[in-house]
This record gives C-alpha cells, sequence and structure tokens, in this order.
C-alpha cells in the first residue's frame, strides 16, 4: 500500500487565488502588519514569505523590524499603534520573542478584532465555545488540507499529538466541531504508540523529527504531519517517518510541501476575514 499524498502547495496554490479575487472586489486594500523583534534567521525567512504573499494577494503588507534589545514596553507602544491604525485590518507578531520580553503579555495587548494569528485569550475562548472568531492559521489549515483530502471526519477516532495552545489545543477543538471523536496525546501519555494506533485521523505536531514510526500508523489512516525539524545534514522533516508512514497510511503530507504553504493562506484568509469583520460587521 501506498498512501495518497495530500498536496498542501496545490490547496494552498488555489486558496490564495481565492483570496486574491474576493480581495480584488473590495472597494479598500486590507491591510497586515508583521512585527519582528530581533534578527532570528529562520523568522526574517518567513516574514519574507508571508509578505511576498499577502502583496501577490492584494493585502499590503506591513513589516515593523524592531531591534532584539526593544524593550517589552516599546514593543507594546508600537501595538497600541497599530491597534489603531484604521489602514490596518491584521496584527502578527512573529514568534519567539526575545526572553525578555513575556509573550502572553504581547499577545494579549493585540486588538482580538485584529488577531489574525488566533492566539488572543478572546479568540481562544471563541474557538472553545464553538462561536464565530479568528482561529490560529495552523489547525485551520489542517482542516481544509482534510476536507481536501476527502476525509469524512463526523465519528472518526482522531488523535492529536501535541497540546501546545498554538497548535494542539485549537487543533482538537476544530476537530470536535467536526464531530469527530478527539483524543489528545502528548509526552506523558501511556503507550504513546498503541494510541495513535487506534486513530483513523492523526495529526502530529510534537516538533520531534521523525518521532512516530510507521509502525504506530493504522493501515488506511489519514497522516497529517504539523512538524518541521532540519537535520544535522540539513534535511528537512516532519514529526512522522515519511518513508515507513507512505507504506502504511492511505493519505498523508509530505515535509516540506504540506502543512507549511496552508499557515500562510491561511493567515491571509484570516486578514480579509478581520478586514470584512472591522467593516462591515
Amino acid at each position: 500500500m501506498t498512501a495518497r499524498l495530500i498536496d498542501g502547495k496545490a490547496v494552498a496554490a488555489a486558496l490564495r487565488a481565492q483570496i486574491a479575487a474576493r480581495v480584488g472586489a473590495l472597494p479598500f486594500r486590507p491591510g497586515l502588519a508583521v512585527v519582528l523583534v530581533g534578527d532570528d534567521t529562520a523568522s526574517a525567512v518567513y516574514v519574507r514569505s508571508k509578505d511576498r504573499a499577502a502583496n501577490a494577494a492584494g493585502i499590503a503588507a506591513h513589516t515593523i523590524r524592531l531591534p532584539a534589545g526593544t524593550s517589552e514596553g516599546a514593543l507594546l507602544t508600537q501595538i497600541a499603534r497599530l491597534n489603531a491604525d484604521p489602514a490596518i485590518d491584521g496584527i502578527l507578531i512573529q514568534l519567539p520573542l526575545p526572553t525578555h520580553i513575556r509573550q502572553r503579555t504581547v499577545i494579549e495587548a493585540v486588538d482580538p478584532a485584529k488577531d489574525v494569528d488566533g492566539f488572543h485569550p478572546l479568540n481562544a475562548g471563541k474557538l472553545a465555545a464553538s462561536e464565530p472568531g479568528l482561529v490560529p492559521c495552523t489547525p485551520l489549515g489542517v482542516m481544509k488540507l482534510l476536507d481536501a483530502a476527502g476525509t469524512q471526519l463526523a465519528g472518526a477516532r482522531a488523535l492529536v499529538l501535541g497540546r501546545s495552545a498554538i497548535v494542539g489545543r485549537p487543533m482538537a477543538a476544530l476537530l470536535l466541531g467536526a464531530n469527530a471523536t478527539i483524543t489528545i496525546a502528548h509526552s506523558r501519555t501511556r503507550d504513546l504508540a498503541a494510541e495513535c494506533r487506534r486513530a483513523e485521523v492523526l495529526i502530529a505536531a510534537v516538533g520531534k523529527a521523525e518521532m512516530v514510526r510507521g509502525d504506530w500508523i493504522a493501515p488506511g489512516a489519514t497522516v497529517i504531519d504539523v512538524g518541521i525539524n532540519r537535520l544535522d545534514d540539513n534535511r528537512l522533516v516532519g514529526d512522522v517517518a515519511f518513508t515507513e508512514a507512505v507504506g502504511v497510511a492511505g493519505a498523508i503530507t509530505p515535509v516540506p510541501g504540506g502543512v507549511g504553504p496552508m499557515t500562510i493562506a491561511c493567515l491571509l484568509e484570516n486578514t480579509l476575514t478581520a478586514a470584512l469583520q472591522r467593516r462591515y460587521r
């Protein structure tokens, strides 16, 4: 058996095209502000990708680069300015932040209506309560990949491997909203491999290279690999041992080229959603 590949690049390209068409029909241009503190190379590359994707979709991208030594107070002042700027519909604070800045304080400072990362406690609460709000981009992208793959979630046994506030917990809430039967597994789970084998849908989001082995996967399961890890030989791999898993799973995302492109596409969708809600609510 060879798993069917779920092409995140193709799904993301189609979503970006839809967003560009919707933006092009608007009488205004949505604005997205990305704040980057410090000079982390990976973060800088990711921010440039966001800028290119936003501008290609007709969204005005504004990147604010601040030195690593920027104080928490100065960053909060910058966020307050963006909150008050009517030309800015979405605000994204690139993580991680320097260690002297409290991440939670910064996240809570962003106007929830402009929180296109979906990290603000108000948006997290709305998701938990099944109310409309801005949803974290990566879990939202995973749901779109599952839909594109034709995965039937209602009644399915779904396991989310990882319990972070950024991916794992919102992912579980979205799957529950789709009527899947949810298990959240993590580092303290007893017999993790056995839990994974019970899943018809397996979402791996732990940040450990190739942790999920082929014999952890139920035959025919849909596997979404959120992880992206760089090995010593500079190769990028996911949290799933792909070569092993592809011979067992029914459908699987590659790394790279799976979830990653969807995260940026869903950021653009969240920016459009925020712009429409702010202007037409």
